[in-house]
């Protein structure tokens, strides 16, 4: 749906089978919950061969759960027989750069905690000199018990200093009135405001004002949407330059 809505918008001058097939070069998968895989899991079939990058325990849950053949055909390379080879997986190696294939682009995987210590992924692409910092699901390091994401500020801090990170996509699942227990390895306002406040401490924290975080990942439910907007807003103390994201609209940076 988000490929035809592209197309509407113009985004894309070709058919949805094009975009598909020749526009999408590979997957970068940061976790393997069904809301995060369903996409590549039922478009699979009309799909052309291409790559799918994650941390082994990653690709050890879509070989194991998704891609065989008592939930769906083997579309990868390695897992049931018979492996039909449409994707390969691509095992990343955490915080060691790799080469996207057929794009011109590079990727760095940072292992997140997404709710009792399950494993997720942010990535750190890079074309050039030009770099964008993609999170998964995560929780806040208060709440998980970790210090993932402090370590991970840590490793971005330099690029926001030398003006090379040109956004920072993370997800706000809840506005803040969800309860800690429910929040099921997730950040509301509140959480993501502290963690942004954790990354200011790592660089001149007036190089984060006006600087691009795009919000990902609210839940449609209830009035949560308009409820995180207004909470982010009103907690927005470092001038972040807050995106709300719109399916099927160009974002440049």
């Amino acid at each position: 749906f988000g490929i035809r809505k592209a197309i509407e918008n113009t985004i894309f001058p070709v058919q949805e089978d094009q975009v598909l097939k020749d526009y999408i070069k590979g997957y970068l998968i940061s976790h393997a919950h069904l809301d995060h895989v369903s996409g590549l899991i039922i478009n699979s079939p009309d799909d052309a061969k291409k790559n799918i990058y994650a941390l082994p325990g990653v690709l050890d849950i879509l070989k194991s759960h998704y891609f065989t053949w008592k939930s769906w055909a083997n579309f990868a390379n390695e897992g049931d027989l018979p492996a039909l080879s449409k994707y390969q997986y691509v095992p990343l190696i955490e915080k060691q750069e790799m080469a996207i294939e057929n794009t011109g682009l590079r990727v760095k995987a940072y292992s997140l905690s997404h709710a009792n210590s399950y494993q997720s992924t942010a990535f750190l692409i890079s074309k050039e000199e030009n770099k964008i910092l993609y999170l998964g699901d995560t929780g806040a390091d208060e709440i998980e018990k970790s210090n993932k994401l402090l370590m991970l500020w840590k490793e971005i801090a330099s690029c926001i200093k030398n003006k090379q990170l040109k956004a920072i996509f993370i997800e706000v699942s809840f506005p803040d009135e969800q309860p800690e227990k429910l929040l099921f390895g997730h950040l509301t306002p509140k959480l993501l405001m502290k963690e942004m406040g954790v990354l200011a401490k790592q660089v001149d924290s007036d190089l984060l004002k006006e600087f691009p975080v795009v919000i990902t990942h609210m839940k449609p439910v209830d009035n949560n949407e308009q409820k995180i907007k207004q909470q982010l807003g009103e907690q927005n103390q470092l001038g972040l330059k807050l995106i709300f994201p719109v399916q099927g609209e160009l974002l440049k940076f």
